[in-house]
């Protein structure tokens, strides 16, 4: 069937917003002499549908000495925002959405981040007049977000298609397991970050959005 809409992710996959969390996680970690895996990380990235793992109250727990969740929470959020602040739009975003509005393409973000931040960030990187809907984690059940399906159903509707007339671009197993459970052709992209855990289920895997053009990609589904 032909392609009617794509479906974005928005954290690591627009911007790299992961990278910078897991690397100022990691620094915290190990000033207080442990180490945070990657997998252990991983668990919620993308969502956190069926995840309850905060690293901030799994290390207070491995440090044993009287360490402050909420505190180190804060201090995390203040420095992987200044990081995240100096990330680019990822290589081949742009030339993706440029190349679907002259191919008359319906775009969605769907995103297990709140609007409170992918809407801020679409805005401050002048993206988010490109989408004809943004949905996020306050626009669905709690506990409903990625690797449920909800995120992308609701955006289907959002723009009136259906399952087998899109493509859903993503970074982490949690978005990819989502776009299968809700139906969708599933594109992985990894970052940095997510390249270190295992990607299963994806209809097509790339490095980056830069490698293979959307018509190309297209003619892949």
């Amino acid at each position: 069937m032909k392609t009617k809409a794509l479906l974005f992710d928005f954290d690591g996959l627009i911007l790299d917003t992961e990278t910078p969390e897991f690397q100022v996680w990691q620094t915290i970690y190990r000033e207080y002499g442990h180490e945070l895996a990657a997998e252990q990380w991983g668990q919620i990235v993308g969502g956190w549908g069926i995840s309850d793992f905060y690293a901030s109250s799994h290390l207070a727990k491995l440090a044993g000495d009287g360490l402050n969740a909420e505190k180190l929470r804060a201090r995390h959020r203040s420095e992987s925002d200044a990081l995240t602040l100096l990330q680019p739009i990822l290589p081949g975003v742009v030339d993706y959405l440029d190349e679907a509005r002259r191919l008359d393409l319906r775009l969605a973000i769907a995103s297990s981040s709140p609007h409170s931040w992918v809407d801020t960030h679409l805005t401050r990187l002048d993206l988010y007049h490109r989408f004809e809907a943004v949905i996020c984690a306050d626009d669905v059940s709690p506990g409903r977000t990625k690797p449920n399906p909800d995120l992308f159903l609701l955006a289907l509707k959002r723009l009136e298609v259906q399952p087998s007339e899109a493509i859903v671009f993503e970074d982490s197993p949690n978005g990819v397991k989502a776009a299968k459970a809700a139906g969708i052709f599933a594109v992985a992209v990894p970052n940095p970050m997510t390249a270190k855990l295992n990607i299963v289920g994806a209809d097509f895997t790339l490095e980056s959005l830069a490698d293979l053009s959307l018509q190309d990609m297209l003619n892949h589904k």
